[in-house]
C-alpha cells in the first residue's frame, strides 16, 4: 500500500514540476510591459533590453524616413496637452508600413525594446489609434 502512494506521489510531483515549467517559459517569452514614455525614461536603465509595448504620442515634426526605404524615425513623448508640459521623449525607430494615422501627434503603441540609442520597434510593432476627432464626428453621426 505504501508503494501505490510513493507512485501517485511521483506522479503528480512530474506533472507539477512539467506544468510549472511549460508556464514559466511559455510566459517568460511572452510577457511584455505596456508603460507610459515617462515611466520608462525616468530610469531607462531598468527598461533597456526587455520587451515593451510604449505608449505615446508622435512630437510634431519629428518623423523622418529615410528616402527610398521604409525606415522611419520619430520622437514620442507623453502627452503634452495634460500636464502642459512635454515630459520625456524618447527617439523611436522603425522598419515597415506605418498606419494611415501615423501623424503628427498621433497616440501611439510601439512593441520592441529600449536601447542606448532609442526604442527599436519590432517588425508591425507600430499601432496609431484614431485622432479624437473622429470619435466626435462619429458621436454627432450617431454612429
Amino acid at each position: 500500500m505504501t508503494h501505490r502512494y510513493i507512485k501517485i506521489g511521483a506522479t503528480a510531483t512530474v506533472l507539477i514540476l512539467a506544468f510549472t515549467g511549460l508556464m514559466w517559459s511559455t510566459l517568460r517569452e511572452g510577457t511584455e510591459y505596456f508603460l507610459h514614455v515617462d515611466e520608462v525614461m525616468t530610469n531607462p536603465q531598468a527598461w533597456e533590453g526587455k520587451q515593451l509595448q510604449l505608449h505615446g504620442y508622435v512630437v510634431p515634426g519629428s518623423r523622418l524616413r529615410k528616402p527610398d526605404t521604409l525606415e522611419w524615425k520619430f520622437k514620442v513623448q507623453n502627452n503634452p496637452s495634460r500636464s502642459g508640459q512635454p515630459g520625456h521623449i524618447v527617439d523611436a525607430y522603425y522598419k515597415g508600413i506605418v498606419p494611415d494615422t501615423f501623424n503628427d501627434e498621433a497616440e501611439v503603441v510601439l512593441k520592441g525594446r529600449l536601447t542606448t540609442q532609442g526604442f527599436q520597434t519590432d517588425p508591425n510593432g507600430v499601432i496609431a489609434k484614431c485622432p479624437s476627432k473622429y470619435e466626435a464626428a462619429n458621436k454627432s453621426a450617431g454612429l
